[in-house]
Order: structure tokens, then sequence, then C-alpha cells
């Protein structure tokens, strides 16, 4: 995980500075810029006034998660390219190279994204066409920019995992904030989308879609099996050699910490208030699957301190993202102290199965959620994890399980008024306890009460929660764009 940004401007020097400085919280373990005038990379930050000028210029500040940490991005030769996320068959994708004769300086998988690029454009690919024969060979949550050293090409996974954002003005970042502090202008790249960022202007292209992932209707039993072995190989590779599990006792949190535990030391996170549904249900499975359980209890003087600190991550003024992201903070936090980098989360599984009430009456929102997934919910979860330097994994949204799950018919997925019928019978079969599979659970700012206190602090100051929202925000970023 990290922090890139960069753009076309002319003396972007000052720009660059602002810019590490506004982001860094991403990554606090090196930093490195390349512009046209020269490179600097560095473990020192008070060596940032050091880069050089120019006209173009990529930077990243890294938080060290994959590979040796003594390899500071950019990587360059006829291509720049920085990175922030995890390709998580880096290896598979070097040997194919290396076979073909493509030479590695470091084992990072940034380094992966850009010899590939290198070996597709060599080969006669357009960029565009590159791109997106990468963006279909690489399994991970990325966001990427790079330069042939005149023009500028960002992109994402396609799903929308990792956040980047551009400025109409040519210039782009990790997070809004660092782009609103230089004065700029912050527009999501689209999940599945290029943009080409030149002298002459922004072009947009999209590559990719959610359509693009879709097939023949499955059979139930392949539609099953299918499920089960994508969702283990997904968890496989998002392990680490020690994994935190955002858990709230509920199916989908409680299925990825049992299948993670195969492959990992496993630590369950958990957050709320006493007395709260999540926090009770939490204890009470963590000790029915045997995994050790880690909690945060918050009262409403933690509320309180950590509301500015939710709101500067999330960078919107929406109340239902300020009382989600309350226990996704203290949880993360709670994963920092123990020195645990990587949580997984359950996200994805409510839209790709079925899992709102919502869609009892209308299905046809569950395709309309996948494809929003990215801006309203997942950049959310990633900013958060970052404040406190944790990196945030999602199995559910593996571009394998997405494509299955787009297959899986919908009566597969709601029975009745059974909601998620396919992921909870997988479950069972899988050893989940039936009280655990089948547990209705409620929203995370309803089980963990954080939305209760939202409201409760919000009363405090005469206000209702949306008008406090809009007020922390304003406070905190007023010169939003």
């Amino acid at each position: 995980m990290c922090l890139i940004a960069g753009g076309l401007t002319s003396n972007i020097k000052s720009k660059l500075i602002t810019m590490i400085n506004s982001g860094k919280h991403r990554g606090g373990d090196s930093f490195g810029v390349w512009t046209d005038e020269g490179v600097l990379k560095s473990e020192n930050f008070s060596k940032v006034s050091d880069i050089p000028n120019g006209n173009i210029g990529l930077l990243q500040c890294r938080l060290a998660m994959t590979g040796s940490k003594s390899f500071t991005q950019p990587f360059f030769n006829d291509f720049v390219l920085v990175h922030n996320g995890e390709i998580y068959n880096h290896v598979q994708i070097r040997e194919f190279l290396e076979e073909k004769g493509v030479s590695f300086e470091s084992d990072v998988d940034t380094e992966v994204i850009l010899r590939l690029l290198e070996y597709l454009i060599d080969k006669g690919y357009s960029v565009e066409k590159a791109v997106k024969t990468a963006v279909n060979s690489l399994i991970g949550d990325y966001a990427v920019a790079f330069s042939d050293k005149n023009r500028i090409y960002l992109f994402r996974d396609p799903i929308g995992v990792r956040p980047l954002y551009y400025s109409p003005n040519g210039l782009f970042a990790s997070e809004k904030k660092v782009l609103w502090s230089i004065g700029e202008k912050a527009v999501p790249v689209e999940p599945g989308e290029l943009v080409a960022i030149s002298k002459e202007g922004i072009k947009k292209t999209k590559l990719l879609s959610i359509g693009d992932f879709k097939g023949a209707p499955l059979p139930y039993k392949r539609a099953k099996e299918g499920l089960k072995k994508s969702l283990e190989y997904a968890v496989k590779i998002r392990a680490s050699k020690k994994t935190g599990v955002l858990f709230s006792g509920g199916l989908d949190s409680s299925l990825l910490a049992m299948l993670a535990s195969e492959h990992s030391d496993i630590i369950l996170y958990t957050a709320g208030a006493e007395g709260s549904v999540d926090l009770e249900w939490a204890r009470k499975v963590s000790e029915a699957l045997g995994l050790e359980l880690r909690e945060y209890v918050f009262d409403l003087e933690d509320v309180k301190e950590a509301l500015p600190k939710v709101a500067f991550a999330i960078e919107e003024p929406n109340p239902m993202n300020l009382a989600i992201g309350i226990p996704l903070y203290f949880a993360t936090k709670l994963a920092r102290e123990d020195g645990v980098k990587v949580l997984l989360s359950g996200q994805g599984a409510d839209e790709l199965f079925g899992g709102y009430a919502k869609y009892l009456e209308n299905p046809s929102l569950m395709e309309k959620d996948i494809i929003e997934i990215g801006e309203k919910n997942l950049v959310r979860d990633d900013k958060i994890a970052m404040i406190n330097s944790v990196e945030g994994r999602i199995p559910f949204l593996d571009l394998n399980v997405v494509r299955l799950a787009l297959r899986t018919p919908l009566e597969y997925k709601i029975s009745g008024r059974i909601r998620k019928k396919i992921l909870r019978d997988v479950a069972l079969e899988m050893g989940l306890p039936k009280e655990v599979a089948y547990r209705e659970k409620k929203a995370c700012q309803y089980g963990s009460n954080s939305q209760k206190m939202l409201e409760k602090i919000s009363k405090m100051q005469g206000l209702k929660p949306r008008e406090f929202a809009i007020k922390v925000y304003s406070e905190l970023f007023p010169n939003a764009k």
C-alpha cells in the first residue's frame, strides 16, 4: 500500500513536495520521485525538499508489503511506473516474462506490471491494448500510473478496490485531499477505464466493464463447486504469514476466517460498543472457531475523538460512511498496534450473492451496486485502513469469484426470503456452524451501535447527523473541490 501521485505541469517540484507532505500517511517507509530532470529516492522524508524540478513527474510514498523493502518506486526505463496495491500472481507473470527473455532488477510486484506493459508494447500493442491485456492478466487490487515521459496513463483494477483520482489540469493522486492540497479538483478514475494525460488534455477510454465478466448461467452443482474453489484460492493468495480478519461473527467474515486459518496465523479483529450485537456474536463465533479475537470496545468519548480522523479519511460529508467508518477505524487501529498489516474483509459478498433486503424487490440493483462498489464502499475502507497503515484485502471481489457470481442464476442466490442462499450452503458444507451460516446480520453501523453514538453526538451539538457530517467535513477541508 502507498501513495502514488504526480502530473504534467510546469515547475512541478513545489506541487510534488506538497503532495508528499499531504499524503505520506499512506506510506512512511520511503519515498521516490522521478521527473524529466532527475530522480530522488530516500527513506528520509526530511530530504523531500531535494527532489528535482521538471515539467512531468511521478512519485510514491511506500508502505512496504510485497518484495524487498530496499526497492522504492518509481521503476523506470523507457517507461516510468508507480503502483499502489498488490499483484497476487506477480511470481507467475514474472516467470512467463523471464521465459520470453525479460530481465528484472527487483522482486517487487510493481516491476512486474512495468515489464509486462513494456513487453506488450514492444510486441506492437497500442497502449490501450497493452493495458487491457495487462488488466486481464493481473490478479490483484491496484491503482497504476505510468508514463512514456511525455504522457501519463492511469488505470485501476476492474472492481476499483484501490482509489485513484485525477484533476482536469493534469495531476493525479491516490486520495482527493492530496489534490485539494494543491488547489486541484479530484475526479475518480473509473474501474476499467484508462485515463491519458497529455499536453492536449485528458482522454478517457473504457477498456472493461462488469458485463465483460459474464458468461453462460451455471447449473447449481457447478456454481457451488466453483464458488468453493475460487473463494478458497482468493483467500489463500491474499493471506500473509500473519493475517487479520475484520470480524463480526456473521456469515462472510466467519467463512473468510475459517478459510484463512488453513494458510496463516489468524487474529480476528472486531469493534463495537459494549452490549452491541456484533461484539456479542464475534465473541461467540470466535470461540466456536477456536480463533483468537481482539476487540476494541468503544464508548461515546472514543467516538468523539475518532470522528475527525474518520472524516479526514473518507473525504466526504456522508453520515452513513462516518458511522460505518467508526468500527473499521478502531479495528484497524488495534491491528496496527499488534503489528498486523493485512486484514481480510468480507466486502462484496452482499452485492454478489444478494445479501441486502432491497434485492428481494429489485434484484437488478445487484449488478448496479457491483459497478458502483469501488467509489461507494471500497475506497472508504481503503482510506480508513491507511490512516492506521493497514491494508484491507477483499477475497470476495477476486475476479474469479466475481465471474462465478455473475454466472450464478438469481434463484440460487435468493430462494424465497433467504438471501445469499448458495453462499450459506457452501459455508455449511465447508464446516461453518448452521447458526452462523444462516444468521441474519445487521449492517455494521447498527450491529456495532456506532450509528446510535453518531446520532447522540450530533444531537449534543443541536444537529442532525447529515448536518454534523457537513460541519466536520467543512472544517477539515475548507479548500475541497
